[in-house]
This record gives structure tokens, C-alpha cells and sequence, in this order.
């Protein structure tokens, strides 16, 4: 087995977070106690990650979708995002950068601020980047960068017939960044469910028989190994 600090080197993981209403429903708690519950594991994997040499993590925290759930779940889960936001700024001495996707505009004034501060006060760090997705889905994502390149065209900045795929990634939420690796999905679903859809053309795609409030450090370096079994070929022979 190689070192965990060569295997997982350089590598952009994307995780969907799922199976914390089951986790609670399995031991007869509230689905709110499952999101506490995985709100932990969430911030043990992502001191994890740093710690063996992961380039990028992205986390799936709160769909678009999402907001179709009862409504003290959703607060629930908005509360424990604040929660985790004032300890986001311990990862300073980490050295992650730490930037948020997703429509901010349905999002507190509050919350907005805090995330502001945080992606600002973060911006020059040369660790491990960490994307937290809120409010995130990948229809819209796309949607808001096909718009942004409309305007560009409607301006006359920019012809239709010149508009490239780079030009898209760069106005997604994700501009500039890597495209994941593998997107990683504990719970025993096997779909993406709206995570990532435009960079994860070619991601490998790893499922685990694990609720996330269950997922361990062991569990992640199980999934690191399936992937790097894979042969990528993008296409090609």
C-alpha cells in the first residue's frame, strides 16, 4: 500500500454528503441530530484531507433542492452552518482557502457576511483549497455562467461563434480551479444528484455502503485507494 501522504497528493475530491436523516431515523433521533452528527465528520475529514495532501475537497452541504424540506430541518441546518463558519476561521492556521458555491441570494445578510469574511480572509492562503457548497446546484451553475456569457455578447464584448468550453469553466463557481478527481458518495446511492455536473465530465465516481455520520478517516482512505485502481483514460485508448 502506498504512503498517505504520496496517494493522495494533488488530488481534488468531491464529497456528497448524505444519509444523516437515515442515520437518525435508523436510531429513532430527530433528522437534525443526523446533520449535527455529520456536521463533525465533515470537519474531521476535512482536517483529514489537509493532512495527506489533498489539493481540493468540495463538499455538498445545501442544494438548491433543499429548500423543499421541513422547515426546521432547514433551519437546523442554516444554524449549524453558522456554527461551522466561526470555527471555519481556525482553519487559517491550516492554511486552507476556503471559498463558498452556490446563489448566495436566498442566503441571510448575515450569513453572506460571514462568508465573505471568511473567503477574504482566507484568499492568500497556499494550502489545501476547501469549496463548500451552499445553496448549490449544478443546472443553476451553468445556467448562471451561460447568462454571464450572454451578457457579454448582448454587449458586444464577446462574438457567439468564439465562445469556447474554457470560457464556460471560468465563470462557473469553480473558475480556475481543478476539476475533481473522483466524486465520492457514501449512504448506498449511486447518483450525483445535481454536484458538479460540467467538471465532473470525466471524474471517476467512487459509492460506499456508509452513512455519512458513520464515515471515518478509513473509509476515505479506502475510497482514495479504489481510485487510484482506475485508469483514466479521458477518451482515449
Amino acid at each position: 500500500m502506498q504512503q498517505l501522504d504520496t496517494r493522495a497528493e494533488g488530488l481534488h475530491i468531491g464529497f456528497i454528503m448524505d444519509g444523516n436523516g437515515r442515520w437518525a431515523k435508523k436510531r429513532g433521533l430527530p433528522r437534525t441530530a443526523g446533520h449535527k452528527k455529520g456536521a463533525q465528520v465533515f470537519q474531521d475529514i476535512v482536517r483529514y484531507c489537509n493532512q495527506i495532501g489533498v489539493e481540493s475537497a468540495s463538499f455538498y452541504a445545501f442544494s438548491t433542492e433543499n429548500w423543499k424540506r421541513p422547515e426546521n430541518e432547514v433551519e437546523s441546518i442554516m444554524r449549524l452552518f453558522k456554527e461551522y463558519l466561526i470555527k471555519a476561521f481556525d482553519y487559517k492556521k491550516e492554511n486552507n482557502r476556503v471559498c463558498f458555491l452556490g446563489d448566495r441570494t436566498p442566503l441571510s445578510c448575515d450569513l453572506v457576511q460571514m462568508m465573505e469574511e471568511i473567503e477574504e480572509g482566507t484568499k492568500n492562503n497556499t494550502g489545501m483549497t476547501l469549496n463548500i457548497a451552499i445553496n448549490y446546484g449544478g443546472r443553476d451553475e451553468i445556467t448562471h455562467a451561460v447568462r454571464a456569457l450572454a451578457q457579454e455578447v448582448q454587449q458586444g464584448k464577446l462574438a457567439p461563434e468564439n465562445i469556447t468550453e474554457q470560457m464556460i469553466s471560468d465563470r462557473l463557481y469553480t473558475g480556475g480551479q481543478k476539476d475533481p478527481d473522483f466524486i465520492l458518495r457514501p449512504s448506498g446511492e449511486k447518483r450525483l444528484s445535481n454536484f458538479l455536473l460540467w467538471q465532473s465530465a470525466y471524474a471517476e465516481f467512487v459509492y460506499m455502503d456508509v452513512l455519512w455520520p458513520d464515515f471515518t478517516r478509513h473509509d476515505l482512505d479506502l475510497a482514495i485507494d479504489e481510485y487510484n485502481h482506475r485508469t483514466r483514460r479521458f477518451g482515449g485508448i
